[in-house]
């Protein structure tokens, strides 16, 4: 009997191990040193900062006016809307966390709509696919470990190591909660976004390989439309996790 129960845990372990290397869609590697790297994360993440820096620079390389016009009048409607979001969800101190918040929701954005508008699979690897960044989940990760580390490091900033002492709030039994809460934060953040744009894009693809001429094209507008709100649901709760850790209990 002990034999028995100890084979079928072994074979438990070996058939979740399994399933711990289940890939969705197909990679294209790059050895760095001695570790594997996604090359294709890599080579969508920098065309979106190539396409976000483009776009900051064509808006403001002329000089700027005191009455905005043109490219500089959506750059600074950009601005003013990620500095309200800020201001909203932060409250006091949010200036120094205007850049992160917006950095965070203009490259999700970006990337969201670049897995949409741009025929990405065209592009053929020796092996593997291209695919939005956000179709990753080391890329969602990522975003949510920064976002993390972030909200982190406001309130450690701001109330030092008393900070440590918002885990005994509103009593000391919720102790082991608000630990995992800290724990479930990223995994809800990153699960989320990558949840939501992989789907998309299966959606479309699956539609398209069906009925290619109209039937997927008002999927792909409402894939257009998710994938913003997903940046701004994002964006949103970062502004908002950093705020909770540097409100006054």
């Amino acid at each position: 009997m002990h034999t028995a129960a100890y084979l079928s845990t072994i074979i438990a372990f070996r058939d979740l191990y399994g399933v711990s290397g289940v890939e969705v869609g197909q990679h294209f590697y790059w050895r760095v040193g001695g570790f594997q790297v996604h090359g294709q994360v890599l080579i969508t993440s920098w065309a979106v900062i190539t396409i976000l820096l483009s776009l900051a620079l064509l808006g403001t390389r002329r000089e700027l006016r005191t009455v905005p016009s043109g490219g500089q009048n959506v750059v600074e409607y950009v601005l003013e809307f990620l500095r309200d979001l800020a201001r909203t969800r932060i409250g006091g101190g949010y200036r120094p966390w205007v850049p992160f918040i917006g950095t965070l929701f203009l490259f999700i954005f970006v990337s969201n709509w670049s897995g949409a508008l741009i025929p990405w699979r065209i592009l053929e690897l020796p092996h593997g696919e291209l695919a939005a960044p956000t179709n990753d989940i080391n890329t969602t990760v990522a975003l949510a470990l920064l976002t993390s580390a972030a909200y982190f490091y406001a309130g450690l900033r701001k109330k030092g190591l008393s900070y440590f002492g918002r885990y005994m709030q509103p009593t000391p039994i919720l102790l082991p909660i608000n630990i995992l809460e800290d724990f479930t934060k990223p995994l809800s953040l990153s699960f989320r976004l990558f949840g939501n744009i992989l789907a998309d894009e299966l959606v479309v693809a699956v539609l398209i390989s069906l009925v290619p001429l109209v039937v997927p094209i008002p999927m792909m507008l409402l894939g257009l439309f998710t994938s913003a709100i997903q940046a701004l649901i994002f964006a949103t709760l970062a502004a908002a996790y950093i705020g909770e850790s540097m409100e006054d209990h």
